[in-house]
């Protein structure tokens, strides 16, 4: 039976990655998209049985119980900045992420600069693609003047509907491994540590910043997670096919 557990555990593994990689391929145009990489590991080893001969080193034959997903990481590479012309467009230059605000009040982090200009109880915000504020370094939504030029500078200064000056919010973290992904936002968590200012990173307006997918290795890669996958689903046939037979020569 272990061989048929094996393989089943190679199958949901190799699945594992199969979906990884196409969501990685799908959003190889997504602005600020970083790419994720599973990492595998061995299930527990065992001492097969019957030695072969009292204290001898060939007794240290081990079998093996399949394979698990060990974790999920997120690759936070800068990607390609491009020019867009769009004075709502926002690449960032550094390891920060701007501060968002969702429906329900909470602050995330993203680093899609696709900003957008949206009406809410009567007034306009700077808002995401996704609909979610943006925020400034008070952490409050930054409001603007749709009858004025929107210009932004290198540090994140920009000039509101009421006429202030606001900071956009520009924050890094210790372990950005730790985030937590929300589709396209990133939740912080223990691991990821607080939120830090961030002074070092630039804004650039009239940018993006491109997805850091390299299609030429994640196309490797789903070639290679289909042959595994294949070689997994021959394994679980051929143990299927061994376990009928023992258990009709009974």
């Amino acid at each position: 039976m272990q061989s048929l557990y094996s393989a089943a555990s190679g199958l949901s593994s190799q699945q594992k990655r199969l979906e990884t990689l196409a969501s990685n391929i799908a959003n190889a145009s997504t602005p600020g998209f970083k790419s994720t990489r599973t990492d595998f590991k061995d299930a527990l080893y065992t001492t097969m049985d019957n030695p072969v001969q009292a204290d001898s080193m060939q007794n240290n034959l081990l079998r093996g119980s399949g394979v698990l997903l060990d974790s999920t990481s997120i690759d936070f590479k800068q990607g390609t900045i491009v020019p867009t012309e769009n004075l709502l467009d926002f690449a960032i230059n550094g390891d920060g992420f701007f501060s968002v605000q969702n429906q329900e009040g909470d602050t995330l982090y993203t680093r899609s600069g696709v900003f957008n200009i949206s009406e809410y109880n009567g007034s306009v915000y700077l808002v995401t693609a996704q609909g979610h504020f943006v925020l400034d370094s008070e952490g409050n939504r930054i409001t603007v003047d749709t009858s004025s030029r929107l210009s932004v500078t290198e540090d994140g200064r920009l000039t509101t509907a009421d006429g202030n000056t606001v900071v956009m919010g520009l924050y890094r973290f210790t372990n950005p491994q730790g985030l937590i992904a929300e589709g396209g936002v990133f939740r912080p968590s223990e691991t990821s540590g607080a939120p830090e200012p961030d002074t070092d990173s630039k804004i650039i307006q009239g940018s993006l910043e491109n997805s850091n997918v390299d299609l030429a290795q994640e196309l490797t890669m789903l070639i290679r997670a289909q042959r595994s996958y294949s070689l997994a689903s021959r394994a679980l046939t051929t143990s299927d096919d061994m376990l009928g037979l023992a258990n009709n020569m009974r």
